[in-house]
């Protein structure tokens, strides 16, 4: 399986540089086995079916860009994952100055001691506060992690900071947003409990990882960067009672189907989950959990593009994406959703 299979041509008008304003009001593209049908996101409801379950990631965007000092020079630091020991895997730029035991200072009040340098201009870092101080010292310093193509020559307004936030965002910990996550409203999900539609919360924090490009042809050799994840007892057993009763799990984005994806036995029942996932899901992946898929559009070769594939079929994405286009739908973090019909 070649990375140009997973290839297309998007003009940089359908690039989506702000949400859709209210969320819930932005495009929604159905993919049916057969067919293919243009909704809202405020149609949603009336897509799903009294019983099933939307798995939404309560993941919270912190300030993860920062500016450091070694000496005379300047690094940058992207968090990326934190380990269990409080220690953090980071992407640097300006890494070649780098070495481990060097003192990376940011402000007067906070630094990070190199612990490692890796390979690929990762490293790992040990900040000098921890807990509320060190999510403190984030907001006094760091700037969000904007996706690339989203272009802030004046730098992160104070919009990005409560745009690129999901409502369900309870927990410290993610680089960037789980985007599918963005289109929801209070509105919403009061239109979602009258339908009888219910709501399972997970949590992965979504790395730095997930801006980096596939580098290798056979994609099958790309090597996926971990990301912490959690899923409660309580959680598990929503899913798998819903199952049982023949109601549909569906992951609100890429990031909480990876994780219950993780967190299932090979007979489909999901567990109580505390840990790091590197799933990689392309073509061929056989899915135990999920039914339906409500994500965004993503981007051309990367592992987003590969999942959706295995999950809806690569020939009905191909069509499904180039419909999309051709009827002005919005890519990327902040543009239009699509609901998946499992292949």
């Amino acid at each position: 399986m070649k990375l140009s299979d997973f290839g297309y041509d998007l003009p940089a008008a359908r690039i989506a540089t702000a949400p859709a304003r209210p969320r819930d009001s932005a495009k929604l593209l159905h993919v049916q086995a057969d067919a293919l049908a243009d909704y809202t996101v405020q149609d949603l409801p009336g897509l799903l079916r009294a019983g099933d379950r939307l798995v939404v990631n309560d993941t919270r965007v912190i300030p993860a860009q920062l500016s450091a000092m070694r000496g005379s020079a300047r690094i940058g630091i992207t968090l990326d994952k934190p380990n269990e020991d409080g220690d953090w895997r980071v992407l640097l730029r300006n890494a070649k100055r780098v070495r481990a035991g060097d003192v990376l200072a940011i402000d007067e009040a906070f630094s990070a001691t190199v612990m490692a340098v890796q390979e690929g201009g990762t490293a790992m870092l040990r900040f000098n506060v921890s807990d509320e101080a060190f999510l403190a010292a984030l907001e006094r310093t760091g700037a969000l992690a904007l996706p690339p193509y989203i272009a802030r020559p004046e730098g992160i307004t104070a919009q990005d900071k409560a745009d690129y936030q999901t409502m369900f965002a309870a927990h410290d910990g993610a680089v960037a947003a789980p985007t599918a996550g963005l289109h929801f409203t209070p509105e919403l999900l009061a239109a979602l409990d009258a339908r009888g539609v219910e709501i399972t919360r997970v949590t992965l924090h979504v790395g730095a990882g997930t801006f980096l490009p596939v580098r290798v042809e056979d994609v099958t050799t790309h090597k996926m960067h971990a990301e912490r994840g959690y899923v409660s007892a309580e959680a598990a057993a929503q899913i798998n009672e819903t199952k049982d009763r023949g109601g549909r799990i569906i992951p609100v984005g890429t990031t909480a189907l990876r994780l219950i994806e993780s967190a299932a036995n090979d007979d489909g029942v999901v567990r109580d989950f505390a840990g790091d996932t590197d799933i990689f899901i392309y073509p061929g992946y056989q899915f135990k959990v999920a039914n339906l898929l409500f994500t965004n559009f993503h981007l051309p070769h990367s592992t987003l593009l590969m999942l959706v594939s295995a999950f809806a079929g690569m020939v009905r994405i191909q069509s499904a994406y180039a419909h999309a286009i051709a009827n002005e739908y919005r890519f990327y973090s902040y543009g239009d959703a699509c609901l998946l019909e499992r292949a």
